[in-house]
C-alpha cells in the first residue's frame, strides 16, 4: 500500500520484499494499493481478463475505506457502498507477473452518492494501464435502501482528499 498524506505531503511506502525498490509514488492520488497479478486472472489469450480490472479497482476501493477506518467491522451489512455506475478505459494489456498498483481517490461527495476515480499503473515506469471512474451510493444492506453519506465518512474523505467544505 502506498499512501500520500495530503496534510504533510509525505509519502509512506509499504511494499513486499519482492518489490525490490521499484515503486515510485504516483502524483495524482493520495492512496495506492499494490495488486498481485495472479495466473487465474489471465484469459486464454494470456493477458489479464478485462473483468479482473474491475476486481482490481474494487480491491483498491476496499483498502481505501479500510485505510480511512470507514470499514472497521469487515462487513458492509450496516452501511456500505453499492456501485451505481462505472466507466473504464483500457490503455494497455496487463500480463502475468506485472507489478501493478491502483490509485484511488474520491472526487465528489453528494448527499447519498460519491464519485471515485482510479488509475491502474505499472509500478516499474508509472505507465497507465487503465483508468476508471465510478459512482458509489451509500447503502444500508439491512434495510435495502440508500442512505445519506455518514458524516464521519464525509469528514474523513474530505480531510484525506484535501476537499473544501
Amino acid at each position: 500500500m502506498i499512501i500520500r498524506d495530503n496534510q504533510s505531503k509525505q509519502t509512506t511506502l509499504t511494499a513486499s520484499l519482492t518489490d525490490k525498490g521499484i515503486i515510485s509514488p504516483m502524483t495524482d492520488f493520495n492512496f495506492y494499493h499494490l495488486i498481485e497479478v495472479r495466473y487465474g486472472d489471465l484469459d486464454p489469450q494470456g493477458h489479464v481478463n478485462n473483468a479482473k480490472y474491475l476486481t482490481y479497482i474494487e480491491q483498491g476501493r476496499i483498502f481505501y475505506l479500510k485505510h480511512l477506518k470507514l470499514w472497521e467491522s469487515g462487513s458492509f451489512l450496516d452501511i456500505g457502498v453499492i456501485m451505481a455506475d462505472v466507466q473504464m478505459t483500457f490503455k494497455k494489456a496487463i500480463q502475468f507477473g506485472d507489478p501493478i498498483r491502483v490509485g484511488v481517490r474520491i472526487s465528489r461527495l453528494g448527499h447519498k452518492s460519491l464519485d471515485s476515480e482510479y488509475c491502474i499503473e505499472d509500478t516499474r515506469d508509472a505507465g497507465v494501464l487503465a483508468t476508471a471512474t465510478s459512482v458509489l451510493v451509500t447503502y444500508d444492506y439491512r434495510k435495502n435502501r440508500s442512505v445519506p453519506i455518514p458524516e464521519a465518512w464525509r469528514k474523513a474523505m474530505m480531510l484525506f482528499e484535501g476537499m473544501a467544505e
